[in-house]
């Protein structure tokens, strides 16, 4: 009996795990920028266990450590094009090694280390003049990056990018980043306390709630550089930093335009979302630690709820899970302090996000005098967190309302 002829033994079976299934489309996104191929993480999504976050990491690490080392050879072949695209896919697989790595894990910080090195191994062999830069913020030099292009050495407009919970420099590059750059854009990556970033560098540095902390250092960064327009300088804020970068610019009058993506002016409110209920307010008899969590079997609490658990624990500071959604209430944008905002703004959101992103949407556009919004649908596939399965179109967007804003 002959065999039937098949194009290719790809299939496109992500995993019954929801979240695993969203970090999935975010690798697959950023094939867009070049920080991924569709096959190849479609292959690597048939060696993963659905909700198993130690097989994610096994995974992506080997595929990143191969596609490292293709980098290198192509480079020392002197194919400087090849080795530019082969070092940036190696960098956002070890980024998505070191997302569900736990930050108690040595391999978390190696990771970490290994996707800024790709990156920036990158940026050696593209076509943007890449800086590393430090920003001060309490007395420690926190890790930025500052991009243009070649040429970009009269002043122009600017934007700065502030990731937040899980994301870093180099994904925010591929995923925002690079596009402002297309545009004729200086662009500034900057990080705060408890973000991936510098958690490589400063250990148990958490969260803070007055990101303004670090904000205003980038600010002035920018204003020490003669590529930077200081009445064209905008700020965009990716995921939690759409909280991030709301604080700053409420305290930031430098600050001309706002991009929340998405507008969080609550983010225990958004956080206790994920969950259902406000672990603030949870019986102590049903609390746990993060040492805790080893002790815990999976049929009542999941490998990857297990891992997210330890890892927001340790990151906002808390003593517990409970006292964490505590703390967590202190990062908040009154709607007062909202009405303070001058620049021009415009909130984004995905309609698949759920109920409390879609209100803490309304309720930003509503408080922010003259502030602009747009609700990302189905059709262009961009209806989830980020616009993460259409970049492109979440770009065209963002910018394109931004080129007419610093007009």
């Amino acid at each position: 009996m002959s065999e039937t002829l098949e194009r290719g033994r790809m299939r496109v079976a992500g995993f019954a795990d929801a979240e695993m299934e969203y970090q999935l489309i975010r690798q697959l996104g950023a094939a867009r920028y070049g920080g991924a191929a569709i096959g190849e993480c479609l292959m690597l999504a048939q060696r993963i266990e659905s909700g198993v976050p130690a097989s994610w990491v096994d995974a992506f690490a080997a595929a990143a450590a191969r596609q490292q080392a293709d980098a290198e050879r192509r480079a020392a072949g002197g194919h400087a094009v090849s080795a530019h695209d082969a070092w940036l896919v190696a960098s956002n697989s070890w980024r998505a090694a070191e997302y569900y790595s736990a930050i108690s894990d040595p391999r978390h910080r190696q990771y970490g280390l290994a996707s800024r090195a790709c990156f920036l191994a990158a940026m050696k062999h593209g076509p943007w003049r890449c800086e590393e830069v430090s920003l001060d913020c309490d007395g420690r030099a926190l890790p930025a990056y500052y991009l243009c292009a070649a040429g970009a050495d009269a002043p122009g407009r600017t934007l700065m990018i502030v990731s937040g919970y899980d994301g870093t420099l180099e994904e925010t590059y591929l995923g925002y980043g690079r596009a402002a750059l297309e545009r004729g854009y200086r662009l500034l990556l900057f990080t705060g306390p408890g973000q991936m970033d510098t958690l490589r560098f400063h250990d148990g540095l958490c969260f803070i709630p007055e990101f303004e902390r670090i904000g205003t250092p980038a600010v002035e960064h920018l204003l020490t550089r003669a590529q930077t327009d200081p009445a064209r300088i905008a700020l965009m804020g990716i995921s939690f930093g759409g909280y991030f970068a709301t604080r700053i610019a409420v305290h930031e009058p430098r600050i001309r335009a706002l991009i929340p993506n998405s507008p969080i002016v609550d983010l225990h409110a958004y956080m206790a979302s994920f969950v259902g209920f406000d672990p603030a307010q949870m019986p102590d008899a049903d609390d746990f630690r993060a040492a805790d969590l080893d002790h815990i079997p999976d049929h009542v609490m999941p490998p990857q709820a297990r891992e997210m658990s330890r890892n927001l624990i340790l990151r906002i500071g808390g003593t517990s899970f409970k006292d964490t959604y505590r703390r967590l209430r202190a990062f908040r944008v009154e709607a007062a302090q909202l009405a303070t905002l001058r620049c021009a703004a415009l909130a984004l959101v995905g309609s698949g996000e759920g109920r409390e992103p879609l209100a803490q949407y309304e309720r930003f556009v509503a408080s922010v005098p003259g502030a602009s919004g747009h609700l990302f649908g189905t059709d262009e596939g961009a209806d989830g967190h980020c616009q993460a399965g259409n970049l492109a179109h979440s770009a065209a967007v963002s910018m394109d309302w931004l080129d007419d804003v610093l007009a």
